[in-house]
């Protein structure tokens, strides 16, 4: 029983780190005043917690069920892969349609 606890302490690290992630991102979500601000909340922070929650569920059920649990790893790269991917898309839309922003919002301005 002993030999586990170390990995039980680590898998609930995981687990706090990447609530805490969420939880962040999430009030970045709410909390920032212009879109392309709260564009970041959940694109990044979020991210990152639903990836440290991923990786302790996959530690999680590796241990527990017989060998590598591999869904997991298919779900973390399917969500690092896309969130980036959309976010871009989803700036690039309000840029395009001119939604507005503060004044020390950075933006990129194409040369026309």
């Amino acid at each position: 029983m002993e030999d586990t606890s170390w990995l039980e302490w680590l898998i609930c690290l995981l687990l706090l780190i990447g609530a805490s992630f969420a939880l962040i991102g999430s009030l970045g979500l709410v909390r920032l005043p212009d879109f392309f601000m709260r564009l970041h909340g959940p694109t990044k922070a979020t991210t990152l917690g639903v990836g440290s929650i991923i990786v302790g569920s996959m530690l999680f059920f590796s241990t527990r069920g017989e060998g590598l649990s591999l869904h997991e790893l298919l779900i973390a790269l399917f969500l690092f892969i896309t969130a980036p991917v959309s976010a871009h898309i989803v700036g690039k839309a309000a840029l395009h349609v001119g939604l507005p922003y503060r004044k020390d919002t950075q933006h990129w301005e194409q040369d026309s």
